[in-house]
């Protein structure tokens, strides 16, 4: 796996820019069985201070051949009164209504949060309508956000990016209203479960940054893959806050079946990068269709821009 060709992934979208800032990425993926269609969520950012702002829009594109796209649906963050829009996951229930879980800054406090939107068709996602999952105060942490969605043996798991306190959190953290990019906590990974997809169950934190090394600072499992009995899962690392936007990938082994303890495969650097630029290769995420596996990536270009691509592995 570790020589995978990343340049050469299919770009399914571009940034709005070319410079630094610039992004279109963070992938969530649902493949539709009784469609043969591929569902994607993804947002577009762009530099602070360039109108509207960082994590300004989130979309979802579906496609039958994973090389056309067509945009089916897109909501700003005015729609949440938020700040920024970030990760978000789509999936379709054994019920057969569409779920979508978004994650955004929270206006009542600052802080990032986790809210679900339920519809039988998803082009018609109402964010008027959106029902709380998970605030960050009252599970005792900083943020909680970029949920991703799997099913294991009829339960279905949402792992999730957590800001966790340090001596260094005050109550002017969440001023910039993005503690992740204040140095003042820890990200780190944390997972509830659910029989349904409605309510969910509330685990804790199961992977957490350790010791000094390149991802002493994040460590947030972004996808998931179960081969043969074993359980692997893609991450994110960054050694401080300073790398907050252009982390890089490593690799982790869960524990047990349950997933709720993980140790890092990659200890002594990432397992893959992109040559250019920040050399950020993130939010990589795994999907296993018909025994073939895909993956969907953030990608830094030369001219430091993200665009959004996809690789299937041979």
């Amino acid at each position: 796996m570790k020589n995978l060709d990343f340049e050469n992934g299919s770009v399914i979208r571009e940034p709005v820019g070319n410079n630094s800032g610039y992004w279109v990425g963070a992938p969530g993926v649902f493949y539709a069985a009784d469609e043969k269609a591929w569902y994607l969520t993804y947002r577009i950012r762009r530099p602070r201070g360039v109108e509207p702002d960082r994590g300004g829009e989130a979309r979802i594109a579906r496609s039958t051949d994973l090389k056309t796209w067509e945009d089916i649906w897109s909501v700003t963050k005015d729609k949440y009164h938020s700040a920024s829009i970030e990760r978000s996951a789509i999936c379709k229930g054994p019920d057969k209504m569409w779920r979508y879980f978004t994650s955004y800054v929270d206006p009542a406090d600052g802080r990032w949060c986790v809210s679900m939107l339920k519809s039988s068709d998803p082009s018609k996602f109402n964010p008027a309508e959106a029902q709380s999952i998970f605030k960050a105060a009252p599970l005792g942490l900083e943020g909680i956000k970029d949920p991703w969605i799997m099913k294991h043996e009829g339960l279905y798991y949402m792992f999730l990016s957590v800001a966790t306190p340090t001596q260094a959190t005050t109550d002017k953290s969440h001023s910039t209203l993005d503690i992740y990019n204040t140095g003042e906590c820890v990200s780190a990974t944390g997972l509830a479960t659910s029989m349904n997809l409605d309510h969910w169950n509330w685990k804790g934190i199961i992977f957490q940054p350790e010791g000094n090394g390149w991802d002493r600072y994040c460590r947030r499992i972004n996808s998931v893959l179960v081969e043969n009995g074993k359980i692997g899962a893609f991450y994110d690392g960054s050694a401080s806050h300073l790398e907050n936007y252009e982390e890089k990938t490593g690799f982790a082994s869960a524990v047990s079946k349950g997933m709720e303890k993980w140790f890092s495969m990659t200890p002594n650097g990432p397992m893959f990068t992109s040559p250019h630029a920040s050399g950020s290769l993130r939010y990589i995420d795994a999907q296993v269709v018909d025994g073939q596996t895909y993956l969907f990536y953030e990608y830094a270009r030369k001219d430091g821009a993200h665009d959004l691509r996809v690789i299937k592995i041979l």
